[in-house]
């Protein structure tokens, strides 16, 4: 026998060895579970535990966990630190703001650690604004001055909590002399001559931060380069992009000591992301410039569109960069039900396709208006996760922050996401295995009915109670 064949032999069976002893080790391990159900009052509940036991033979209604496949590692979760969100919390006693920066970014909140800032104004802002005067190709009048009022406090609070919060930051649009429109809204494009000056406008941007001791994990180019909209926008194609990322805006952040800070093209919704990502990656060096592809929810499912991206790319990180929390604002869970049946398939369905990290859209808003925002159009019935009554200078956790805190509480930076399969294309799973060796697994009911399937994992089953229209989170611990 030669000594390849000797080899593979030998790894066959040690893995025959490790495989018969995993039943042992799986067997008699509980599993910590919390609910939330459309005709509950408490979302993220616990409830009783469950054990594994020994169980080589069912078949029927079965979710089965397989540790041994290994997919795309998480980085995180968050949403926008917007200047409406940061406004809002503005408005708050510091009792309030300290007990609202635990509940999002605490151990013993949800947990967020990757969010997301605007570059000039956004579609909520209180005003439109930039951050030089007319014309400074220079960029000596640069200031970020109107974000020390709001944003940038709303981030320390944040970082004080969670130290390990990592930014990324995206414009919505140039200032208006630099586009051809000559206006931050109604799209436009950004001039060829202003390459140069809006590269170190955003490079600019990341070292002003700095100062106040706030870094970025990374930029993306634009917000949505395909939408015109009558808020602040810019329209890019892909090979702009690409050009954009790896002729101006990486040599300028290089330039300027940000070597590290990563880049993310596209920002828009998923159903081009893969046409968009190749038209980018055409462009000779963008390899070597751009380092993941954000995407939004706005267009459909359009899962594929992500796997396939992957395939095409599989070391670019696929990041859900905004996923606008919908909902009745202040609305109990059965009025939000389907915004939040909507979110978990959404954020379960993404994750089973290679999304790295979720972002949602704003951090707080009005309860009684969805804003502030200065443009009419913006706000309309936007909705967010946590809503603040500036009456009672009070906020509200809303059934979104449940219900991204079933993901977010328990998947920890670092983890990976793991094998998995459902009896049923309507009992929605994904599962994930965090650093510490500890299995979490997400299942979202979408029926009308109660089921009580089994959770398998090597040779072993649990009973599982689950409710109709259900989101349940299981802990597997490592003990």
């Amino acid at each position: 026998m030669n000594r390849a064949v000797k080899q593979k032999s030998l790894i066959i069976n040690i893995l025959m060895i490790i495989s018969s002893s995993l039943p042992a080790q799986t067997d008699g391990k509980t599993v910590k579970i919390f609910t939330s159900a459309i005709d509950s009052k408490e979302m993220l509940a616990a409830q009783e535990n469950i054990i594994f036991q020994h169980d080589p033979e069912t078949e029927n209604l079965l979710i089965n966990i397989y540790p041994e496949f290994r997919y795309q590692k998480v980085l995180g979760f968050g949403a926008a630190f917007t200047e409406t969100s940061a406004y809002n919390f503005s408005l708050l006693p510091p009792d309030r703001q300290q007990q609202l920066a635990e509940a999002y970014f605490g151990k013993n909140g949800i947990g967020y650690n990757f969010c997301r800032t605007h570059i000039n104004a956004c579609d909520f802002s209180i005003d439109e604004y930039t951050y030089v005067d007319e014309g400074d190709v220079d960029l000596r009048t640069f200031s970020i001055n109107r974000d020390k009022k709001y944003i940038i406090p709303l981030i320390k609070a944040a970082r004080t909590v969670n130290p390990d919060l990592w930014l990324f930051a995206s414009p919505w649009s140039p200032p208006a002399w630099m586009k051809d429109n000559k206006r931050v809204t109604g799209g436009g494009r950004l001039l060829p001559e202003f390459y140069p000056v809006w590269a170190r406008y955003v490079a600019r941007y990341v070292e002003e931060y700095q100062k106040e001791d706030i870094d970025f994990f990374a930029v993306t180019i634009q917000n949505e380069p395909k939408a015109v909209q009558p808020w602040e926008s810019c329209i890019w194609t892909g090979k702009e992009e690409g050009e954009f990322a790896t002729y101006f805006l990486r040599p300028a952040l290089d330039q300027n000591g940000f070597e590290s800070l990563k880049i993310m093209v596209w920002d828009h919704n998923k159903e081009r992301i893969m046409e968009r990502a190749k038209e980018s990656m055409s462009v000779p060096g963008a390899n070597k410039a751009i380092w993941g592809l954000a995407f939004h929810w706005y267009s459909g499912d359009h899962f594929d569109n992500l796997r396939l991206t992957h395939e095409l790319y599989p070391d670019m990180p696929l990041i859900a960069t905004e996923n606008n929390s919908a909902g009745v604002r202040g609305g109990g869970v059965a009025e939000c039900w389907e915004a939040i049946e909507k979110y978990a398939k959404e954020t379960i369905m993404n994750f089973n396709n290679f999304m790295a990290a979720n972002v949602d859209w704003n951090l707080m808003v009005d309860v009684k208006t969805g804003g502030p925002f200065h443009n009419t159009n913006a706000g309309g019935s936007s909705s967010a996760a946590v809503f603040v009554n500036t009456d009672h200078k009070e906020f509200i956790l809303g059934p979104l922050y449940y219900t991204n805190g079933h993901f977010s509480k328990f998947i920890q930076r670092g983890a990976y996401r793991i094998g998995s399969s459902s009896y049923s294309d309507a009992v929605k799973v994904a599962a994930f295995c965090n650093p510490n060796g500890e299995i979490v697994v997400i299942v979202l009911n979408t029926t009308d009915e109660n089921a009580t399937p089994k959770i398998r994992l090597n040779h072993c089953t649990a009973p599982l109670f689950m409710p109709a229209k259900s989101l349940q989170t299981l802990i597997i611990s490592t003990d």
